[in-house]
């Protein structure tokens, strides 16, 4: 199963980005084969709106089944519940940090956005 992180730069070591849509980038964790590659999120870095939604998008496109994530604005929440993505959000620490803590059953999956949108 893939699992996507938003992450502050290409690294295992990255921090967690706290933003969803403004991500810099994120991983793509793949369970089974137990590795990591990183897709770039450049197009919604400055975008003027919609930044959540095309993230969404993205995410959808990659096979992810859960997205772990700081904050998680309301129509990205809806895109990615619409897809069967689960959310969870409040992450904070490195991608490995994360990943480890998701292997381990610790991570619960929200139920409604934590931000308004544009925050």
């Amino acid at each position: 199963m893939k699992i996507a992180i938003t992450a502050t730069k290409k690294s295992l070591d990255a921090e967690v980005d706290p933003r969803f849509g403004r991500a810099t980038c994120f991983a793509i964790y793949e369970t089974d084969a137990d590795t990591v590659d990183f897709v770039n999120n450049d197009q919604n870095l400055n975008a003027a709106s919609g930044a959540g939604i095309q993230a969404a998008q993205n995410i959808i496109a990659t096979g992810a089944k859960v997205i772990i994530t700081g904050n998680c604005g309301p129509k990205a929440f809806r895109t990615l519940s619409a897809a069967d993505i689960k959310i969870v959000i409040g992450a904070s620490g490195t991608v490995r940090e994360i990943v480890d803590r998701y292997k381990k059953g610790e991570l619960k999956h929200a139920e409604s956005a934590n931000v308004d949108g544009h925050w």
